[in-house]
Order: C-alpha cells, then sequence, then structure tokens
C-alpha cells in the first residue's frame, strides 16, 4: 500500500466483531499493510488470551481495522508491481484491456 492521504474516523469499538474478523485475515498481510502505513502497535502474533481479553491489543486492531482509511494512494500487487489507485477511498482494481 501506498497512502499519499490517510484519514482516521472513529467508530464503535466492538470486540466480538474484531474477533469474529480475525479469524476471516490474513494476519502477516495485515500487519505488514499496517506497518507500510507506519503504525506499528501490532503484534507479530496473536495469541488467544490477546483475542480475549486484552483490551490494548484489541483496541489498536480495532484502530487499525476499522478507524484508518486511506482516501488517496495505491494497492501494489506483491507479485505483479501492478498498481491499483485509490481515489476517494476507492480502490480502482479494474485491469486495463491490454491486462486482460
Amino acid at each position: 500500500v501506498e497512502a499519499e492521504k490517510v484519514d482516521v474516523c472513529e467508530c464503535e469499538f466492538n470486540p466480538d466483531f474484531l474477533r469474529s474478523m480475525y479469524a476471516k485475515l490474513d494476519w502477516t498481510a495485515f500487519r505488514e499493510t499496517a506497518l507500510s502505513l507506519k503504525l506499528d502497535e501490532l503484534p507479530e502474533t496473536v495469541s488467544e488470551e490477546m483475542l480475549a481479553g486484552d483490551e490494548q491489543f484489541l483496541r489498536a486492531f480495532h484502530h487499525i481495522l476499522l478507524e484508518v482509511q486511506i482516501e488517496e494512494g495505491a494497492l501494489i500487487c506483491p507479485e505483479t508491481g501492478r498498481r491499483f489507485p485509490i481515489t476517494k477511498g476507492i480502490a480502482n482494481l479494474l485491469l486495463n484491456e491490454d491486462e486482460c
């Protein structure tokens, strides 16, 4: 991720939602994305105890997952290097005709 403009919008803290989302995430990729945004509050690994009741961890996870919004920038494919622009918070993942 290359971020040119990042906004932070507060939203309601819901630990149960975070626990259910964690199971659906590739934690390594999520953490690497956070690090690319200079957000280094996330641990390398997550334990069941952290998910069950570590409020500091859950609030950091909540902040990065739900409150940090990339408004302008690009997503970069790690395999091809292809850039997908993000404009007004929306990523354009469409390929050009010559890329199909």
